[in-house]
C-alpha cells in the first residue's frame, strides 16, 4: 500500500491491462491525423481552409474535457466514477469510426468528425484522472509513459493500415465514386473496433477502486450536475497551481506547432518528393501513404522512447527531458522540407518521435504532483484546454497567412512548425518542478 494507506502497489502488467483503452482511444486520434486533410481534399475541400475544417478536434475538447473531467468527479454509478464515460465514449467513437470513410459530402464528414472528437474527449480526460486515481503517487510515472507508450503503438498501427493493406495486396489506387480510396474505409473499420474491444478488456479487467463511505456522502451532499461542475471549473481555474500555469506557454507552442504538422506534413511530402499537389493524382495518394509511413515510424519511436525515458527522466528531471525532446522535434520539422528521399525522411521521424513521447507523457507528470487528487478529473479537463486552445488558433490563424505569408506552400507551414517547437523547448525550462516530480523511482512491484 502506499502512504495514505488506500492505493495498492500494482504489477506492471496490471498497469498495461488498465490503459490498453488508451490505445483504442489513440488508434482512433492517429486515424484522423493521418487521414482527414486527404479524405477532405477528396472531398473537395480547399488546401488553405482546411485547418477550419479541423475545429472539431480543438471545439469539442475546450467544451467537453473540462466538464466531464469535473462531472467524472462527482459521478457515483454502481460502475464506478470513471467507467461511464469510458463506455459512452468508445460506443459513439465506433459509430463515428465506422461511418467516416462512406461520407458522400464534404459536410458530413465535417459533421461526423464533430461526433467522432467529442466522443473520444467524453473518454480521455477520465482516463487520465483513472492513472492518478488507480495508482499511488510512486507508480504515476509509469502510469502516464504506460500512457504514452500505448500511444505510440496505437498511432504507429493506425497511420500504418492503410500500407499494410497495401502490401498485403490491396489497389492503392482503387476509389469510390467521391475518390475516397478503400484501403481509408477499411482502417476506419479496423479502427471501430479496436477502440470498443480495447476499452471493454480494460474496465473489465482492472476495475475501479471502490470509494470510500466519505468520499460517497461527500459527492451525494452535492450531487452531480452542470451547475456543481460549472461551478467546481471556475474554482479549479481560480485555484490553478503554479507549475500547471507556467506549463500553458509551452504547451501554446507544441500543440500548435503539432496540429499544423498533422493538417499538412502529407501535403508537403507530395511537393518535396512526389513533386504534386493534386489531390485525384496518384503521386499525392503514393505521398499520402508516405505520411502515414513516416507517423507509423516516429510512433514507433515514440513507443520506445516513452519506457527510455522513465529512468532518464530520473537522471535529469522531467522537466529538463521534456525540453530537450520538444527542442529535438522542432529541429527534425524544421528539415522535413529538405529531405530529398525517404530515408533521409524517415531518419528524421527519429526527432519526431521523441518529442511525441515527451508530450504525451512527461507534462502530465509535471502536472501530477501538483494538483489535489480529489480534483484530479477537473484539473486534467482544465489541463486539456492547454491543448485545445492552441489548435483552435491554429485553424483560425492559418487560413489567414497561408497564402499571403507562407506562399501558399505547405512546406513553409512544416518550418514554422518546427521553430515553434524549439519555442516550447526553451518555455519549458521556466517551469517551476513541484518536489515530487524531481527523482523518484517508480515501483514495478
Amino acid at each position: 500500500m502506499d502512504n495514505a494507506g488506500n492505493r495498492p502497489i500494482m504489477r506492471l502488467s496490471r498497469i498495461v491491462e488498465m490503459n490498453l483503452g488508451f490505445l483504442g482511444i489513440q488508434f482512433s486520434f492517429g486515424l484522423q491525423q493521418a487521414n482527414m486533410g486527404p479524405i477532405y481534399r477528396y472531398l473537395g475541400a480547399d488546401e488553405a481552409s482546411l485547418p477550419l475544417l479541423w475545429l472539431a478536434g480543438p471545439v469539442t475538447g475546450l467544451l467537453v474535457q473540462p466538464i466531464v473531467g469535473a462531472m467524472s468527479d462527482r459521478t457515483v454509478s454502481q460502475w464506478g466514477r470513471r467507467t461511464p464515460y469510458f463506455l459512452l465514449g468508445a460506443i459513439l467513437c465506433s459509430i463515428g469510426l465506422l461511418a467516416m470513410p462512406y461520407s458522400p459530402t464534404l459536410w458530413f464528414a465535417a459533421s461526423l468528425l464533430w461526433m467522432l472528437d467529442a466522443a473520444n474527449n467524453i473518454t480521455m480526460e477520465p482516463y487520465r484522472a483513472y492513472v492518478s486515481d488507480r495508482l499511488n503517487e510512486r507508480q504515476r510515472t509509469v502510469g502516464f509513459l504506460t500512457q504514452s507508450a500505448f500511444t505510440g503503438l496505437a498511432q504507429t498501427l493506425s497511420y500504418l493500415a492503410p500500407s499494410l493493406l497495401v502490401w498485403w495486396g490491396a489497389d492503392a489506387d482503387l476509389v469510390d465514386a467521391n475518390g475516397i480510396p478503400n484501403i481509408t474505409r477499411i482502417a476506419f473499420l479496423i479502427g471501430a473496433v479496436v477502440s470498443l474491444s480495447t476499452i471493454l478488456w480494460s474496465v473489465l479487467r482492472v476495475r475501479e477502486l471502490p470509494l470510500s463511505t466519505a468520499e460517497v456522502a461527500h459527492m451525494q451532499a452535492e450531487p452531480l450536475s452542470l451547475r456543481t461542475a460549472l461551478r467546481d471549473f471556475g474554482a479549479a481555474v481560480r485555484d490553478m497551481p503554479l507549475p500547471m500555469r507556467q506549463l500553458a506557454l509551452s504547451m501554446a507552442f507544441q500543440w500548435f506547432a503539432m496540429f499544423a504538422y498533422w493538417q499538412y506534413i502529407a501535403f508537403a511530402l507530395a511537393r518535396s518528393l512526389l513533386g504534386t499537389a493534386d489531390p485525384a493524382s496518384a503521386g499525392f495518394r503514393q505521398a499520402v501513404l508516405l505520411a502515414g509511413q513516416a507517423g507509423a515510424l516516429y510512433n514507433v519511436i515514440a513507443c520506445v522512447a516513452a519506457f527510455a525515458m522513465m529512468p532518464l527522466s530520473r537522471r535529469i528531471g522531467v522537466r529538463n527531458l521534456h525540453a530537450l525532446s520538444v527542442a529535438l522535434s522542432g529541429a527534425a520539422m524544421i528539415a522535413i522540407p529538405q529531405a530529398r528521399d525517404t530515408a533521409m525522411l524517415f531518419a528524421l521521424m527519429i526527432g519526431i518521435g521523441i518529442g511525441w513521447a515527451s508530450m504525451m507523457g512527461n507534462p502530465y507528470v509535471l502536472l501530477s504532483g501538483a494538483i489535489p487528487p480529489e480534483r484530479t478529473g477537473i484539473y486534467m479537463g482544465i489541463f486539456n484546454m492547454f491543448i485545445v486552445l492552441p489548435m483552435l488558433a491554429e485553424t483560425l490563424v492559418v487560413p489567414l497567412v497561408y497564402r499571403p505569408l507562407l506562399g501558399g506552400d505547405p512546406r513553409n507551414l512544416i518550418l514554422l512548425a518546427g521553430v515553434m517547437m524549439l519555442c516550447a523547448g526553451a518555455a519549458t525550462l521556466l517551469v517551476r518542478v513541484h518536489p515530487q516530480n524531481i527523482v523518484k523511482a517508480p515501483d514495478l512491484a
